[in-house]
């Protein structure tokens, strides 16, 4: 179960008086589901979506029976902390983070945390247990989720 505590400040304001949000990072992770079913992926999404606008990160989740491939973005100590909360959490198991940039902007702005049942997945179930997240690029990786943020159509926080 994740646990949400007191929302940290991030950024300072700018002389207009409006926050910047400054040390913005976006960091993927790669787990394994344990017990994935609806009530569990609707668990995780709740959770998620209620601790992340709370901490003002913003990201997507992909997801199957074999696999959660998740993008989190946003001041760098709340996503450091949401990652840690997932890292505890035992719905995943083997959790691995695969990347971890510094960004300018989000692609997932206006999303608390976008899910896609990974429809248009681009690795099989026999990649996958073959490590083939092991051997891919960072930009084959951040590409999935540019695609996925294209097609998302950017709607309302979610």
């Amino acid at each position: 179960m994740i646990v949400c505590l007191s929302k940290p400040v991030h950024g300072s304001l700018n002389p207009a008086g409006s926050q910047t949000i400054t040390n913005l990072i976006q960091l993927v992770y790669v787990s394994q589901p344990f017990g994935f079913d609806e009530p569990t992926l609707a668990g995780i999404l709740l959770d998620a979506r209620r601790c992340n606008k709370r901490d003002d990160v913003t990201g997507a989740l992909v997801c199957r029976h074999d696999i959660y491939l998740q993008l989190l973005e946003g001041p760098e100590d709340a996503v450091r902390a949401a990652y840690a909360r997932i890292c505890r959490d035992d719905r995943h198991a083997g959790v691995k983070e695969l990347l971890n940039l510094k960004i300018q902007s989000r692609l997932f702005a206006s999303w608390a945390m976008l899910h896609d049942p990974a429809k248009t997945w681009i690795w099989t179930e026999e990649e996958i247990a073959n490590a083939v997240l092991d051997r891919a690029e960072s930009a084959e990786i951040i590409k999935i989720f540019k695609d996925l943020s294209d097609r998302s159509g950017k709607p309302a926080v979610h």
